[in-house]
């Protein structure tokens, strides 16, 4: 059953009705009523008619009315377009202005890494930190039944997958590498989407068993509820598809035929929404889409974007995530309910990743005083109790470590035995592994 969002009855009012707005005795509340939609809460009806209180004399619906009206005048086309060829439109918002100026001054130019002092080695470790947290969260949005920690002690050790869920996580962090080191300055094709694809779905299956790939023509795809059966959307037939990822792809590459300057942030969020839409291939379409995202922003030079895993904070919100793509094709194709979605999804990623900068900076540069003058530590082992600090199912072992540092292995045995002697370090023996995991006395370095 397909899913349709409740609306309206609007027919019974007369346009004439929006107009005598303006000649209302309380006309300033009521456009300063409706300007809050058109902005700050860029909602649609289902949310909307809950809203108390409303100005009087004027009734919820005549107030719907006269905010489609509001934003449709304000409403400016994208060339991505629906199966019937109308156009989906996007507003800009008051405050992206503001946010854009910040993360032009932010993620282009790396500033709020470099004021909290964060030395070459950690931008290093904080690039892998928000690859990996990216690849685990975009992978768990599409299904894989995998615990962030799990995921995350599976990449730092790099063993091998267990099960499709593990697979898709390797695969995600792989692909989301590959765009930082190889394709970073590549320009979009069909092959390099194709590439991306085989890279997120290597040794995975779709849903009829078999190896995702392109769809074919005359094949459907759905994107339901598991719970409730609900199709929220089905994806364009191949004929159209096809016509339209070569449309992308040139968007993509800048060489569109629409020269107007669309903020890159904005781009990278349609570019998104468009494959999302399209759903061309039988799996991994939620993950290439994001990852497509990630990748025109690194090209566009907005290369810090690979500290700020934006499916983390999207995954606090799934059905939020679905419901914007759902908005934005049922309420009339206007696409600013999703734009809306993402850049206040890339705020919170923002300032989450600010606030951990701070934090790991204020405890870290203690922690890095006591070790070197009271324990005399050298910087690989204050960097590895750095990592294990807080988090007692962290660990590391002769392997990890040598690779980390790039350390020959007697350097790297003497590490951990230091450590262990010195009270830090836990050794327990795991199989043929022996592993080290923080002891409580590194709570006393922060």
């Amino acid at each position: 059953m397909n899913f349709k969002l409740k609306k309206p009855n609007l027919k019974n009012i007369k346009p004439d009705r929006i107009v005598k707005f303006f000649d209302a005795k309380n006309k300033t509340e009521l456009f300063d009523f409706i300007k809050k939609f058109l902005n700050s809460e860029y909602i649609y009806w289902d949310e909307f008619r809950f809203k108390e209180p409303l100005p009087e004399g004027v009734s919820r619906e005549e107030l719907w009315l006269a905010i489609k009206f509001f934003r449709e005048s304000q409403n400016l086309k994208s060339i991505i377009t629906n199966t019937n060829g109308k156009n989906f439109t996007w507003t800009k918002l008051d405050y992206f202005e503001e946010f854009f100026h910040e993360l032009d001054m932010s993620t282009g130019g790396e500033l709020f890494v470099e004021r909290a002092g964060v030395d070459k080695v950690n931008k290093q470790k904080l690039i892998t930190r928000g690859i990996m947290e990216e690849a685990i969260a975009s992978s768990q949005l599409e299904g894989a039944a995998t615990s962030r920690q799990a995921a995350k002690q599976m990449l730092r050790e790099g063993r091998k997958p267990k099960n499709e869920s593990e697979q898709m996580i390797v695969n995600s962090y792989i692909s989301m590498k590959a765009i930082e080191e190889k394709y970073k300055n590549a320009d979009l094709s069909m092959d390099l989407i194709l590439e991306f694809h085989n890279l997120i779905t290597k040794d995975t299956l779709d849903s009829t068993g078999a190896k995702p790939r392109l769809r074919k023509k005359g094949e459907s795809i759905y994107v339901s509820d598991k719970m409730t059966g609900d199709i929220y959307h089905e994806g364009p037939d191949m004929n159209f598809v096809n016509k339209e990822l070569l449309k992308l792809i040139k968007f993509a590459n800048n060489e569109s035929e629409e020269n107007k300057f669309i903020h890159p942030i904005i781009k990278a969020i349609m570019i998104h929404f468009w494959i999302g839409y399209l759903h061309p291939f039988t799996d991994g379409n939620g993950r290439i889409a994001r990852q497509l995202f990630y990748w025109y922003l690194i090209k566009q030079g907005y290369w810090a974007f690979v500290y700020l895993p934006i499916s983390k904070v999207i995954k606090l919100s799934p059905k939020q995530y679905i419901m914007a793509y759902i908005y934005s094709e049922q309420d009339d194709n206007n696409m600013t309910y999703f734009v809306d979605y993402n850049v206040k999804k890339i705020k919170l990623a923002l300032r989450d990743f600010k606030n951990y900068v701070k934090k790991q900076s204020i405890g870290n540069t203690k922690m890095k005083r006591m070790s070197e003058t009271k324990y005399n530590l050298n910087i690989r082992q204050v960097q590895l109790l750095q990592y294990l600090h807080g988090d007692p199912d962290e660990r590391t072992n002769l392997t990890i470590h040598m690779n980390i540092n790039q350390v020959a292995k007697m350097t790297a045995s003497n590490d951990l035995k230091n450590l262990v002697k010195k009270g830090f370090l836990i050794p327990k023996k795991q199989g043929r592994n022996v592993y080290y995991y923080g002891a409580k006395k590194i709570k006393s370095l922060f």
